[in-house]
């Protein structure tokens, strides 16, 4: 489903999260437009999947607010709260397959639980979702059966079988070789321009991110160190930002 590039999916603002002494967002906001795909860049262990996680109500915010398709997450009741998470797809950092389930199976069951097709046209559904990602000769093989880059295939397909409004990837590329990584983003960088979709790729790696990202945030210390494209980032005068930058080229 195309967006207005103008129209504001996501708002986060000022969101701060403490784990006991241990702050880990101190005061993020950010904003994602239609059709926009924004990667949040930071070193392990500076909150970005948090960030994800208080973005689809898994976690609650100690402070600050988040707006997803307008309406502040956490203001939300439970039924509120899945209809939104139907307009979102979501993709963990380790696919999070289920292990009993086949591949199409796997992609199939978000179908079966919150639409009403019948079984003929969700298995054609989720057979065209898995060969959009190239994994259309796999689906009767079960997840241990499959390369853990191919696992991220089928958690995508499966992340867009309700045909979101928003994508939500958690380290996309993490654990997977250069080559693999490399054809992640192209994937990702594919279906965006496919179905025009908005998305926020939480990532430590800018070297697949710059391959798909329209904007890259980087977060650093809680808090967001810098915002714009990748030139943007090679002239910022912060020495953390130059260090990131120059490390991961």
């Amino acid at each position: 489903m195309a967006q207005e590039t103008n129209q504001k999916l996501v708002e986060v603002d000022q969101v701060r999260k403490a784990f006991g002494a241990q702050k880990v967002l101190d005061g993020v906001s950010f904003k994602l437009q239609g059709g926009e795909t924004v990667a949040i860049l930071g070193r392990s262990g500076t909150g970005k999947s948090v960030l994800l996680k208080i973005m689809i109500g898994l976690q609650q915010a100690d402070a600050g607010s988040v707006r997803m398709l307008g309406q502040d997450i956490a203001q939300l009741d439970p039924q509120q709260l899945a209809d939104i998470r139907k307009k979102i797809g979501f993709l963990f950092q380790h696919a999070a397959l289920y292990d009993s389930m086949t591949v199409l199976e796997n992609v199939e069951f978000p179908l079966a639980r919150h639409t009403d097709l019948s079984e003929q046209d969700r298995k054609s559904r989720s057979r065209d979702l898995l060969r959009s990602v190239g994994m259309e000769n796999e689906g009767d093989k079960l997840p241990s059966q499959i390369s853990g880059g191919m696992q991220k295939r089928v958690g995508l397909a499966r992340a867009l079988a309700l045909d979101p409004q928003i994508a939500l990837f958690d380290e996309p590329t993490a654990g997977l070789d250069p080559i693999t990584a490399g054809e992640i983003a192209d994937l990702i960088t594919d279906l965006k321009n496919k179905r025009h979709m908005a998305a926020v790729v939480v990532t430590h790696d800018l070297r697949t991110a710059k391959r798909f990202s329209d904007r890259l945030i980087l977060i650093e210390g809680g808090t967001v160190r810098a915002e714009g494209r990748l030139d943007d980032l090679k002239t910022n005068d912060d020495n953390f930002v130059k260090k990131f930058v120059q490390d991961a080229a």
